[in-house]
């Protein structure tokens, strides 16, 4: 059996990093190296050293179990690419939302979206950059207003084991609240 996710978040977020640190695959990008055109809307100036972006998609592949084959399906982070968000979320059975804690604002729209698409359960992932979080879990779900019953967890989007943790949490989220909601008549 398989199952697809979304890994969705701000610019920059760590999302490709996700995929990348995670997927038994070599991992399929859309990475294209940032232009002159995206200056005034690409913010760089937290994380210098960006010279890519995703223009698409990533996805990449786990397998859970003898029985669970896990796709995943990453978006874009700018406003100019969320036109192919209600396509590659067509199907999921979750998503997470990586944020970066040094830019929460980048973080709004991706919850606002999922805020709003009750259908897809997701959970907030808390990227550590340079090893540490600048606010709590707590305050980090005040400042993105994300409900109560959504996990909020922290993690490094570079190792694999962590990464797989922040999967976990998704998978048992989303079967519970699958198990929660009424069935499509």
């Amino acid at each position: 059996m398989s199952s697809k996710i979304v890994i969705a978040g701000g610019f920059g977020a760590g999302k490709t990093t996700l995929v990348r640190s995670v997927s038994e695959i070599p991992p399929v990008t859309t990475e294209a190296i940032m232009t002159e055109a995206s200056i005034g809307h690409d913010d760089t100036s937290i994380t210098p050293d960006k010279t890519t972006t995703t223009v698409a998609m990533d996805f990449g592949r786990i397998t859970i179990d003898d029985e669970l084959v896990m796709y995943m399906f990453g978006t874009p982070g700018q406003a100019r690419f969320w036109f192919m968000w209600d396509d590659l979320v067509r199907g999921a059975v979750g998503a997470v939302v990586v944020v970066d804690c040094r830019r929460l604002a980048d973080s709004f729209d991706a919850v606002d979206y999922f805020e709003t698409n009750k259908r897809i359960p997701y959970i907030v992932a808390l990227n550590r950059f340079e090893g540490q979080l600048d606010y709590t879990a707590e305050q980090v779900r005040e400042a993105l207003e994300v409900s109560p019953e959504v996990p909020i967890i922290d993690f490094d989007a570079r190792q694999r084991l962590s990464g797989g943790e922040v999967l976990k949490t998704l998978l048992r989220y989303a079967l519970e609240h699958n198990r929660a909601s009424e069935p499509v008549a």
